[in-house]
């Protein structure tokens, strides 16, 4: 049997983990899954203060009513620029705005860019394609009204997530290649997407249970979310990928879905897509999540958010 580096400080993350409910999400259901998750972020030690300028919520029409929003800036103001739209991961069943606050914290601190995160309609009381239905309309909306509704006049958009928000990142990119937004997308931020198929991959063999993320934690979650096989607003290597936009991408090295980032940032470089990919060995899904219990982590935000400013500060044609 192969024998994966593991961290230290993730060893003991999980060897503490697995013996919690959270270690099988897939057994508890929706509703308790989503109260256990509220619960330990509600455990956590008090944050220290933000430090940023502007935190504040708001809402833009949606094809299913109003979507959530939370818009962070590290400044009070700022000129013509990109504005990065968050889309928080979960399996398309849990999170929300809170459960991804203090990474959307980070990513406005280090990238010194505006953040705003959305809070998309979940299943399985909101099968696909709502999910990708609420991203691309924030999107649009977005590049059309941030100075109204926030006082940032948006010159492009970054579509950024993680797992399943990293997926519909993906899906709203594409579909604002096909039909453009009134500014254009500039990159994609992917943090270990979830490519949206059911493909075999070593990794969901080596990693299928006791690394967070389970083989039957994401069949239940593929299960709630109800997506057409196939589809391309679901899987990110249906259709062609010419003229994507620049993107970073990262995989985490005992993640399940590790092999589906990886093929997906092949297929973008094969399609001649500039890529920054990043692997963050010895760690698990989540992990940009997990922070204060896997400290080692913060090193990976840190690194991938500097490939980040690196794409954004290369020549755009």
């Amino acid at each position: 049997m192969t024998q994966h580096y593991v961290r230290p400080d993730v060893r003991a993350f999980l060897d503490i983990l697995n013996t919690t409910p959270m270690a099988h999400l897939e057994a508890l259901g929706v509703e308790r899954a989503r109260a256990l998750t509220a619960q330990i972020r509600a455990a956590r030690p008090a944050a220290a203060p933000h430090g940023l300028a502007i935190v504040r919520d708001h809402e833009c029409p949606g094809p299913g009513g109003s979507i959530p929003l939370r818009f962070y800036d590290a400044r009070e103001t700022r000129g013509a620029g990109p504005v990065i739209i968050y889309f928080h991961g979960g399996g398309f069943v849990l999170g929300d705005l809170e459960s991804h606050h203090d990474l959307c914290l980070e990513i406005a601190r280090m990238v010194d860019l505006p953040v705003i995160s959305v809070a998309y309609r979940l299943a399985p009381e909101h099968p696909w394609p709502a999910a990708p239905d609420d991203a691309e309309a924030t999107a649009r909306w977005i590049a059309t009204f941030s100075e109204e509704a926030f006082g940032r006049s948006v010159a492009c958009l970054v579509l950024a997530g993680d797992s399943s928000g990293a997926n519909l990142a993906a899906v709203t990119a594409k579909a604002l290649r096909d039909v453009p937004a009134a500014v254009p997308v500039v990159s994609q931020f992917l943090i270990y997407p979830t490519m949206g198929d059911d493909r075999a991959t070593r990794s969901k063999q080596d990693f299928a249970e006791g690394f967070f993320l389970t083989k039957k934690a994401i069949d239940w979650f593929n299960g709630c979310y109800a997506a057409a096989p196939g589809n391309s607003r679901y899987d990110l290597l249906a259709g062609d990928l010419d003229d994507m936009p620049p993107t970073v991408l990262v995989t985490a090295g005992l993640d399940p879905l590790r092999d589906e980032g990886r093929a997906y940032a092949a297929a973008l470089i094969a399609a001649g897509v500039p890529v920054i990919f990043r692997e963050a060995k010895g760690n698990i899904h989540g992990c940009f999540g997990l922070r204060a219990a896997i400290p080692s982590s913060a090193g990976d935000v840190t690194e991938a958010l500097e490939a980040l400013r690196v794409t954004l500060s290369s020549p755009r044609p």
